[in-house]
């Protein structure tokens, strides 16, 4: 029996996506694939660009937000990248998000969205987002939804890893928080030989925007040492 098509898995993963801690009151999770139009969306990118066993080495992001990936189903890709990097049409709201903005700059820059996504695997620690107030949270915003969430975040990790991703080495986009949580976590679980810190697209392009071309050559550079 042949082995299943990465992005067979990738497919089956989102749809199944749920958490079933209680959180609080105030918290809703933000999960994209219950939405019909962005789940078709984001297959059609998987089946674009993973349809293969191939291994790739993992980007982990923080939780999905509301204008990238919380409308297509694809991490760090608005509808207007989407449509325009990745060959995608859609009917989806043209906004444009900055994150996505820097990561396709990168991606362009690395060898263009084939290259990028035969060597590489955007996922977050948390595949599913929050919103609190009608605004993005982030799983490490409020005291104690990290620890609610670990059962979660653990076993999304791990299925994820058993498809034969790259062990040696993971990109944690964030150099604060988001990298100090996973140290953590691959300190206790040895998910990974190392976890490297790239700063996050959305720090980039709020307060760094004059310097993006530097930070695009830093995460090409960085990204080509994936042993």
């Amino acid at each position: 029996m042949s082995a299943l098509l990465l992005s067979d898995r990738i497919i089956q993963f989102n749809q199944h996506l749920s958490i079933s801690t209680r959180l609080p009151k105030d918290i809703q999770v933000l999960n994209p694939f219950k939405d019909p139009v962005t789940s078709y969306l984001s297959q059609l990118f998987y089946k674009k660009y993973y349809n293969d066993t191939k291994t790739r080495t993992m980007i982990l992001g923080i939780n999905p937000g509301r204008f990238g990936s919380g409308l297509t189903g694809v991490p760090f890709t608005d509808p207007i990248n989407l449509e325009k990097y990745c060959g995608i049409e859609n009917k989806l709201p043209k906004k444009q998000e900055i994150s996505s903005e820097f990561i396709y700059k990168m991606i362009d820059a690395f060898g263009g969205c084939d290259r990028f996504y035969q060597t590489f695997y955007f996922s977050s620690i948390s595949p599913l987002g929050f919103v609190k107030e009608g605004k993005n949270l982030n799983y490490y915003d409020v005291k104690g939804l990290s620890d609610k969430l670990m059962e979660f975040i653990h076993s999304s990790l791990t299925e994820q890893l058993s498809w034969g991703m790259n062990r040696e080495v993971v990109f944690c986009l964030g150099e604060g928080k988001n990298f100090v949580f996973l140290e953590e976590l691959n300190a206790k679980h040895k998910f990974f030989n190392r976890v490297v810190p790239l700063s996050h697209p959305r720090f980039i392009m709020q307060y760094k925007r004059k310097r993006v071309k530097e930070y695009v050559d830093e995460y090409v550079k960085k990204l080509e040492v994936r042993g």
